[in-house]
């Protein structure tokens, strides 16, 4: 358990626990403090293969201790980090030799053919595909199986030659493990906003730990409630309830179910005393509020089948959870809100709809671009947005940003869907291809709460433009006046174009990973992606693919195990069967790319989905081309990604060249259904490109839009990164806020920092 606390600390905070080492005196003490030292030096010289090191009051205090607690601590974490930048398995390579002595796709293929017609005991097997007018690659007897040992790979490739450009990620000082697991706790347990399963699963570990310690003053999301919930009750406690969602929620958290109620749980034959916790709740709630019963209609199937293992009949002395049974069955009358909703509108009462509304603020500006597209009469328009006003106060942060997001791309285009026609008389079937133009160029993109996306034409009618402006004003002043108005703001500019984490399901679990939309700067002259994967029973093949594409998103071509070389770029070969687990690789020249977007995709050919196998992971690497090395180097890692996702293909990212040749780094975290087997780029990227299109159009808001509200109420904002660093490269002091993709050494005592790890902390509440 203490090893598992100790990696949950590191993985979210990059600090280390500091052990408590074994107290000495006299020369013995200097000579176990020497000894430490010395320990404390190896242990940051291994870090750095990795591409991590220890700050220096980090590596300060460890030299303190007895050299056994620091070596202790050093293998726990060292494996942590490892796991974290993905150094934990083998990562082969199908050619040995790559990127170089990569043979041309078709000659590669008759190599194979050749290797397996010399073999008599495979020759009858291909013979038979062969017969019937195909040549199945899966028949071959040396193809996607590895050739050549791990080991053997390592000897044909030289050292890594180290770069300035490497990745250096800095470990900090901690706490004792007891506070630094408390603090973690707290700043998940009080997220505004809703965890990825990743963090869910670290919060429940959490949650048992800490039960009888320090709680958040306010749980605001329902999802983390449960969790928090089943701790209590799993020590004999009271959970927190005040909605009758949030007893389904315990009670899908008790039977190991999903806590979002997205997926249908199956709940398990609950004992007694968990009965009475939930039935006792249930009533409790109700009893308080019997307004609270319309709720239950919202998942009446659930609390069909919930009922059948909590037997509420035999409980007569909770008579208001019966009712709750009793209206999911139907036999008790209990509108939910949308019901009554809808009803107005149907009877058009649109003043009376927006009145019921304006009692649940946080429904009314989910519901404002509907409402607004009504046909309205000017005083009806005038109410919703008179509501609007009046409400936005009691409205969540995330709420407010989320409606401010979505806002921003409802404005009108700047410039018509198709060009202006020139001025000459035009035939029928010019004006048919400007109509088509127009039609097809705007889309919508959908992404569901697990990443999956599709696309959709704009079909919605326009919000009125003074509308618009006006809704955008209330929204930023009401965010702006709970942001902070004093202090000093220090930021790094990497960190402005980051999108704002609405949902903690828009980011995968890993290192580098920022929220979907973001964007970052791409460094290096090599740009090499890697999947790796190891199955858990069944055969299973992962392909790597690139798709490029050019500005306006056609013309497409591709890197992938149909096509191994393409100009730029190169494919390390394809892995089918992952038994140990497996990897490929693609790497891109980018000085000799002539094209405007790079798509990495993973691809399921066959076998164990992404949420079945035992592991499997995404990321990239940046080198120098004169750097050499294996084709995994932990140290010029800049992302890796955990693949949990539906559907059978994945779209981690997208690299964008601009004008003057400079590269960034657009992150999707999206799943696409595919086919049940066979994906490959060929087949699919027409879809793949249209999506594409619909999300580089689209606009996020940003963590610089937060620092621009924060900086027009007072606070003084300083640029502090690698090259805007003040003289002396010393922070000052006072009330200070860091906020940067990584935390440096130099901050003063008591500044709040905010990285990608925590940066849900800067959503206001």
């Amino acid at each position: 358990m203490k090893t598992d606390l100790e990696a949950l600390v590191v993985r979210h905070t990059r600090r280390v626990p500091l052990p408590d080492g074994p107290a000495g005196n006299g020369a013995a003490e200097a000579g176990a403090a020497e000894a430490g030292a010395v320990m404390a030096r190896r242990f940051d010289a291994a870090l750095m293969d990795t591409g991590y090191k220890l700050s220096g009051d980090l590596l300060a205090a460890l030299s303190r201790l007895d050299d056994q607690a620091v070596v202790t601590l050093a293998v726990r974490t060292l494996a942590t980090v490892r796991e974290m930048v993905g150094d934990h398995v083998r990562h082969n390579a199908y050619f040995i030799d790559f990127p170089r002595n990569v043979p041309d796709t078709f000659e590669f293929w008759m190599d194979c053919v050749r290797a397996t017609f010399s073999e008599p005991a495979d020759q009858e097997k291909a013979a038979i595909r062969l017969s019937e007018g195909t040549l199945d690659l899966l028949t071959l007897a040396t193809y996607g199986s590895y050739q050549h040992t791990y080991e053997q790979m390592l000897a044909r490739h030289d050292e890594l030659i180290a770069s300035a450009r490497d990745r250096v990620t800095v470990l900090h000082l901690g706490g004792d493990l007891k506070t630094e697991v408390t603090g973690l706790y707290l700043a998940l347990a009080g997220s505004v906003t809703p965890l990825n399963e990743d963090d869910a699963r670290d919060l429940a570990l959490l949650a048992g730990h800490c039960v009888d310690g320090p709680q958040p003053g306010e749980i605001p999301v329902r999802e983390i409630r449960a969790l928090v919930n089943r701790a209590r009750v799993d020590a004999g406690g009271e959970p927190l309830l005040d909605t009758v969602t949030d007893v389904l929620r315990l009670a899908c958290a008790l039977g190991d179910g999903d806590v979002t109620l997205q997926e249908p749980t199956r709940f398990p034959p609950f004992p007694r005393r968990i009965r009475r916790v939930l039935l006792g709740g249930l009533d409790r709630v109700v009893a308080q509020n019997p307004a609270k019963l319309a709720d239950t209609g919202v998942h009446a199937e659930r609390w069909k089948r919930l009922g059948e293992r909590l037997h509420p009949h035999e409980y007569p002395r909770w008579p208001h959870a019966a009712d709750v049974f009793a209206v999911a069955r139907g036999d008790k009358p209990a509108p939910t809100p949308d019901a009554r909703i809808e009803a107005l509108f149907g009877a058009g009462d649109v003043s009376g709809a927006v009145e019921l509304l304006a009692t649940m603020p946080g429904r009314l500006f989910r519901g404002l671009d509907r409402l607004l597209r009504l046909p309205l009469v000017p005083f009806e328009q005038e109410a919703v947005l008179a509501a609007a006003e009046r409400t936005t106060k009691d409205v969540s942060g995330r709420v407010l940003l989320g409606v401010r997001e979505h806002l921003a791309n409802r404005a009108k285009p700047a410039t018509p869907d198709a060009p202006d026609a020139p001025d000459v008389p035009s035939d029928g079937k010019a004006k048919r291809k400007r109509k088509k133009a127009g039609k097809t160029r705007r889309h919508r993109v959908f992404v569901n709460r697990r990443g999956r996306a599709w696309t959709t034409p704009e079909t919605r009618t326009p919000i009125p433009e003074p509308v618009r402006e006006r809704l955008i004003a209330l929204l930023d002043a009401e965010i702006a006046r709970r942001l902070p108005a004093g202090g000093r703001l220090l930021v790094d500019p990497d960190m402005l174009d980051v999108a704002l984490p609405l949902s903690g399901r828009a980011a995968a679990a890993g290192l580098g990973v920022l929220p979907r939309g973001s964007r970052s700067r791409v460094e290096g002259e090599v740009l090499r992606f890697f999947v790796y994967w190891r199955q858990r029973g069944v055969m299973t093949d992962y392909d790597l693919s690139a798709l490029m594409l050019s500005r306006g998103f056609d013309s497409p071509t591709w890197i992938s195990f149909t096509n191994l070389k393409d100009g730029a770029g190169v494919h390390s070969g394809d892995v089918t069967n992952a038994p140990e687990g497996a990897s490929e690789f693609i790497d891109i020249r980018l000085g000799w790319f002539t094209r405007t977007y790079v798509l990495p995709q993973v691809h399921i050919y066959g076998g164990e989905g992404f949420d079945q196998v035992e592991e499997s992971f995404f990321g990239y690497m940046t080198r120098d081309p004169e750097q050499e090395g294996r084709p995994y180097e932990p140290r010029t890692v800049r992302m890796k990604s955990d693949l949990r996702g539906p559907g059978r293909v994945a779209l981690p990212l997208v690299f964008e060249r601009s004008e003057d040749g400079a590269w960034t780094a657009r992150w999707l975290h999206l799943y696409l259904a595919g086919s049940p087997n066979y994906n490959q780029t060929e087949s699919n990227h027409v879809t793949v490109s249209a999506l594409l299109r619909a999300f580089v159009d689209r606009e996020y808001l940003t963590v610089g839009h937060l620092v621009d509200l924060m900086a027009a109420r007072g606070v003084e904002v300083v640029r502090w990164g690698a090259s805007s660093a003040p003289a002396g490269d010393r922070a000052p002091a006072g009330d200070v806020t860091y906020l940067g993709l990584e935390r440096p050494d130099g901050l003063p005592e008591g500044t709040r920092v905010i990285t990608p790890e925590n940066l849900r902390d800067l959503i206001p509440a």
